[in-house]
């Protein structure tokens, strides 16, 4: 079974729109300014992005509040072609622990990431669902340390049960998480070590 290039379909998905003449709207999931960086860089040449901070995972609540107020001010200060927005969702944290529940031991990439993403990734399906907005997608197949594969394939699930067209990506492609730390690195951002749960945080800790 031939493995499929998810920048290959990203690009066919933009190729389309660009030759319909269109300027969809899209939900963009984000986990951090960091990582979201590359992809408002990218996609905002091509659709109308409002940046969804739903990470209910991040541990401790400082951090959830300082990764927030992170994605807004890049947000507020980088040039884009169309104007990006901001939602900034709930902070719930009880759905996360009931999420990942007798799962807390798995490593990082492991069962509990692929819970903790379908949690994000059908509340950015329902929000997307309920304002109307053409596309949803998310910023985490940026990352060295996701499963690209997986979290298409969440996404697709999700796209068919809510009916919202989901992007396809894989945004590490095209050199694309190391621009993400040039941009970061050009607008002095606040970098985290660890993915955002007290699971990775304590790996993180240990591993120092």
């Amino acid at each position: 079974m031939n493995k499929i290039n998810y920048q290959k379909v990203l690009d066919s998905q933009i190729e389309k729109i660009i030759a319909a003449g269109e300027v969809p709207s899209l939900l963009l999931h984000s986990c951090c300014a960091p990582c979201s960086s590359y992809v408002i860089e990218y996609l905002s040449q091509y659709f109308k992005i409002t940046v969804f901070y739903y990470n209910p995972n991040i541990y401790p609540d400082e951090e959830f509040e300082k990764r927030s107020d992170e994605q807004k001010m890049f947000i507020d200060k980088f040039p884009t072609k169309y104007k990006v927005s901001f939602i900034k969702g709930n902070f719930d944290k009880e759905k996360f622990n009931a999420a990942v529940k007798g799962f807390e031991e798995q490593p990082e990439r492991g069962a509990r990431c692929t819970r903790c993403y379908k949690l994000r990734l059908r509340e950015s399906a329902r929000i997307a669902k309920e304002l109307g907005f053409d596309f949803f997608t998310t910023t985490l197949s940026i990352s060295p340390h996701k499963d690209a594969v997986r979290l298409n394939e969440i996404g697709k699930e999700l796209s068919e049960e809510y009916g919202v067209k989901y992007l396809y990506s894989d945004f590490k492609k095209k050199n694309g998480f190391k621009r993400s730390t040039e941009i970061s690195n050009q607008y002095d951002m606040y970098r985290q070590d660890y993915c955002g749960c007290v699971y990775s945080y304590a790996q993180s800790k240990s591993r120092k």
